[in-house]
């Protein structure tokens, strides 16, 4: 019994983890879909984070009410299938600096 106990908590463990993994990794590309899509996507979240290349993200907002008090809003530009400069909606940064 303690066996079979053993074997089902390490399975449900390791599913578990998977699919963290998983969710972690799901992020929409830009580059495998129209403008439209990518603007869609991004009015529809209010806010998200896109994959704009391999190992490249960001966050994406449709307006300042997404970022944090002080942010200021930066027009964004991602590279999409239709359109090498697709304005996407904003980018957060920080009053002063890098962020």
């Amino acid at each position: 019994m303690y066996r079979l106990l053993n074997t089902v908590f390490c399975v449900v463990a390791i599913a578990s983890v998977t699919a963290e993994h998983a969710a972690a990794q799901a992020r929409h590309d830009t580059n495998r879909g129209s403008c439209a899509a990518a603007q869609a996507i991004v009015t529809k979240a209010g806010a998200i984070v896109l994959g704009t290349g391999p190992s490249l993200f960001d966050r994406y907002v449709t307006s300042r009410a997404y970022c944090t008090s002080g942010d200021l809003t930066e027009p964004a530009f991602v590279p999409t299938a239709d359109n090498h400069q697709c304005w996407v909606g904003y980018t957060c940064r920080q009053r002063y600096g890098d962020r």
